[in-house]
């Protein structure tokens, strides 16, 4: 009789875990970090280090580390750009901190999709809230959470704090429910246009730019974009802004590719995430017109 029970109560909880996709231990040993730390120094070493000593069967990637100093807004967006490729249950280290000591909280979010992603709430999970929704943020316990003897250090949590706590999530050393007190649902957000059309336009803001090559990506979607009911090769007017101040105005070619028009000449074409960009063929748009991106750059498309 024991053993039935035994087996009925494993059972349930396969029922929970599968069924109705319990967050608890989706965690699947891959450890992905962000920061802006440059490899010039051993910072990232460091914390890579930290994880390795909770774990060492961990799979460790990269984002990226040449997020521009303090540049929350980019740490953001390049969340955004990646996590939605990654497995579900991958556990993802933001460190963009400007405000490293004070009172921002330390947290970790789980979205909808079953990613983890452990930061400050400072701005950094923006995009990947309203991108991957929130099932639940937990607020990281320090004095359970901490690497030994750290206590002292004020202005490196990304080793003593984010490292040491995703490694032991991202390894099942602990779980989630572990991490901390549970918190309201909501996210520190960096307000930002979103792309909507009205009166014969499409506005959007400039996320970020194609550094490489120096392309600018906008938010605007294909579904936005397609209210102004333009035709691929004809012309588009395009407006971009640093705040209320005009940066750019002139004309571009909506193009499917960069080779559907002469070298040097300046484009309009959809992004690898589907987004409308502009862009001059085997040139630098951005540098050109002394574009940059952020929260307050915008973008307004018209026939």
């Amino acid at each position: 009789m024991k053993r039935l029970r035994g087996l009925q109560g494993f059972l349930w909880l396969t029922y929970a875990l599968v069924i109705l996709n319990l967050p608890a231990f989706g965690q699947n040993g891959i450890l992905v970090f962000q920061s802006d730390f440059g490899l010039k120094d051993g910072a990232v070493s460091a914390m890579k280090g930290v994880a390795i000593g909770i774990d060492p069967n961990l799979r460790i990637h990269d984002v990226t580390h040449e997020i521009p100093a303090y540049n929350i807004w980019e740490a953001s967006y390049r969340l955004m750009q990646t996590a939605p490729y990654w497995p579900k249950g991958t556990v993802f280290v933001s460190v963009v901190d400007p405000g490293v000591g004070t009172v921002r909280k330390s947290v970790v979010l789980l979205t909808n999709s079953g990613h983890y992603f452990v930061t400050p709430d400072n701005g950094t999970l923006t995009l990947v809230a309203e991108q991957l929704g929130i099932k639940e943020i937990r607020e990281i316990d320090e004095v359970a959470n901490r690497r030994k003897d750290s206590g002292q250090s004020y202005t490196f949590h990304g080793r003593d704090v984010y490292a040491f706590t995703a490694a032991r999530l991202a390894s099942k050393t602990i779980s989630f429910e572990k991490v901390g007190p549970r918190l309201t649902g909501k996210v520190v957000a960096i307000p930002y246009q979103k792309a909507v059309f009205g009166e014969g336009k499409v506005v959007g803001t400039i996320p970020i730019l194609d550094v490489q090559y120096g392309n600018v990506w906008t938010n605007i979607d294909k579904e936005t974009f397609k209210k102004l009911m333009v035709k691929t090769g004809a012309r588009i007017r395009v407006k971009i802004f640093n705040s209320n101040e005009k940066v750019y105005e002139g004309e571009v070619t909506l193009v499917n590719t960069f080779g559907d028009v002469p070298e040097g000449e300046n484009v309009g074409y959809f992004n690898s995430l589907l987004q409308f960009s502009v862009a001059i063929n085997m040139g630098n748009f951005a540098e050109k017109y002394h574009v940059q991106s952020g929260s307050n750059w915008k973008i307004e498309l018209s026939k």
